[in-house]
């Protein structure tokens, strides 16, 4: 009999196979990504049906297979974020940012990209965190995460950045630099200092000022992610 093996996961994907069977896709915090076949689980009385839902922090046993696809022995919900799809809003955000991490984990991705979807299941779960802040943060992480965290201490001469002055980004710079009149100032700055620290959406939903924080920044941050890829 081949070994079983425990761990935690999240859904990514699940496409039907067969008359009742689904492969899954589910990122781990120990063993990177796994797909694997759940058979039967798309029959009314499947044992399995009730620990793979979206939006869900779900204990498994599987087996390995022989090529990439093992088996899906067992599976225990552990979370349930239920509240997400009470929103459609807050649903298809959750649909974008489970596509976003999923394309971002192609190689073997750390266990931080697991602890990073179960946040951002939490905020979102949580409808006094905005969406608009779940998107600016989940960014931010993927560009912390991907090793393209800017630099929010000091121009690129080394020059610290200091608080009387105003700012634009230099994308090839990865960095700001002082411009009478420019779009960012220290509110600003430091708002983007506790993003990249990879503070919970929880913890930034009570910045004062949050809402126009977010708005200011939120453009720049988009712009980081295109620059990157």
């Amino acid at each position: 009999m081949k070994p079983q093996h425990v761990t935690t996961g999240i859904v990514l994907t699940r496409v039907d196979y067969g008359e009742a069977d689904r492969i899954i896709t589910l990122i781990t915090p120990d063993a990177g990504k796994l797909r694997l076949m759940a058979k039967g689980v798309r029959r009314v009385k499947s044992k399995l049906a009730g620990g793979v839902e979206l939006f869900s922090v779900t204990n498994i046993t599987y087996i390995k297979g022989r090529g990439d696809i093992g088996t899906l022995v067992s599976s225990r919900l552990v979370t349930h974020y239920g509240h997400i799809v009470q929103s459609i809003d807050r649903t298809m955000l959750g649909y974008d940012l489970i596509k976003q991490l999923n394309k971002a984990t192609e190689d073997e991705p750390e266990p931080d990209y697991f602890h990073l979807l179960d946040q951002a299941f939490a905020a979102l779960n949580d409808g006094s965190v905005s969406l608009e802040l779940i998107r600016l943060w989940f960014a931010a992480q993927l560009l912390r995460l991907s090793g393209h965290t800017p630099n929010l201490q000091t121009e690129p001469d080394g020059t610290k950045l200091a608080a009387e002055k105003t700012y634009e980004f230099s994308f090839d710079d990865s960095s700001f630099v002082s411009r009478p009149d420019a779009p960012y100032g220290a509110d600003d700055i430091k708002f983007l200092r506790l993003v990249f620290s990879g503070n919970a959406p929880l913890v930034l939903a009570k910045v004062a000022n949050v809402a126009a924080l977010t708005e200011r920044t939120w453009q720049l941050v988009s712009l980081m992610q295109q620059y990157t890829h």
